[in-house]
């Protein structure tokens, strides 16, 4: 098969082509995000392949359509960027890798918190520029704290252990489905008021929804304590983000880290000289000494990006023998 791998950059290129040594598919290698705009650039692909940000609505996935393009085999989790329902009505298949590195993201989100709450990179800052003044340095001790955990699957479970065994946190859950072992451990599911409410630290691992969108707003905001951290390495969309800075701007939140933002499409993977577009909010949280913004990093290790090329080739590998009984995205979340 024939496919073009879009927003691609030379980190993956590197990997995909050691992986595609197993699988020989024709993959032609295309710097460019997907767009409507872009879907041109796929010619006569079999499959495309695109990541986190590219658009996949129904005007794109028309013209990919008269390409005759039968596959969209995404390198990521997420899929809240494609129109299902126009892709099923176009008869093209979409899959996706489910669970690259729980691991990467549950540790990026660990660190995250540390850096936030003991202020590591204004300390580094300041020693780059020779100050060792340490006043408004002060963090809190996490061992005891009262951390929230909103999202239980793969990567949520990860933190809350990581949060409760480690460093003996007292820990408070919150999903729409109960994971039988997070509670056989004994950890406790609670509503999502009494999650916001009684949290030191709340870490958000969810997906990208109608339900979820803008769950981090001005109401919400108010129901948490004073002084509260949190840290966003899900969806962007999850956070209401000029409602989070001007609840720091006014000390309710004491900081955040936030890896990923509701606006990173044209921003992220990008050097500045490519960055074309200005945002103001962006450029609020980059002027905000308590805001840690990471720029979508939590999954890039060697392993996830080991682990995103080879089940993106042997997806394409199953869609070519018939094999759909794994890593289809379907409508799951209304």
């Amino acid at each position: 098969m024939k496919i073009a791998v879009f927003s691609c950059h030379d980190y993956e290129k590197a990997v995909f082509q050691k992986w595609n040594k197993k699988f020989g598919f024709d993959i032609d290698y295309l710097p460019q995000a997907f767009c409507k705009d872009t879907a041109g650039d796929s010619k006569p692909y079999d499959a495309i392949c695109t990541f986190v940000n590219d658009i996949m609505d129904a005007e794109a996935l028309e013209i990919l359509k008269q390409q005759k393009t039968r596959l969209i085999v995404l390198r990521c989790a997420g899929y809240d960027t494609v129109d299902l329902k126009a892709a099923d009505k176009k008869g093209i298949t979409v899959m996706r890798v489910p669970a690259y590195s729980p691991n990467a993201i549950a540790e990026f989100t660990i660190a995250s918190v540390m850096a936030l709450n003991r202020h590591i990179p204004e300390a580094v800052a300041r020693i780059a520029s020779g100050n060792f003044d340490v006043n408004g340095l002060i963090g809190f001790d996490v061992h005891a704290k009262t951390v929230g955990v909103i999202g239980t699957g793969r990567i949520g479970k990860v933190v809350a252990r990581t949060f409760g065994l480690g460093f003996h946190c007292n820990m408070l859950l919150y999903d729409i489905v109960q994971a039988k072992e997070m509670t056989d451990l004994g950890f406790k599911y609670v509503s999502l008021d009494e999650l916001l409410e009684k949290s030191d630290v709340i870490s958000f691992h969810c997906p990208a929804t109608k339900a979820t969108e803008h769950l981090v707003n001005k109401e919400s905001l108010a129901k948490m304590k004073d002084g509260v951290l949190l840290v966003n390495t899900s969806r962007g969309k999850v956070v209401d983000t000029p409602a989070l800075l001007d609840a720091i701007d006014s000390g309710k939140v004491r900081g955040a880290a936030l890896d990923v933002y509701e606006g990173e499409g044209a921003q992220f993977y990008r050097t500045e000289a490519q960055r074309k577009t200005k945002d103001q909010t962006l450029d609020r949280i980059i002027a905000n000494p308590r805001v840690l913004l990471t720029g979508h990093l939590g999954y890039f290790t060697n392993e996830a990006l080991n682990s995103i090329a080879e089940v993106t080739l042997r997806n394409v590998a199953n869609f070519q023998k018939g094999d759909l009984s794994a890593n289809i995205a379907i409508e799951k979340y209304e």
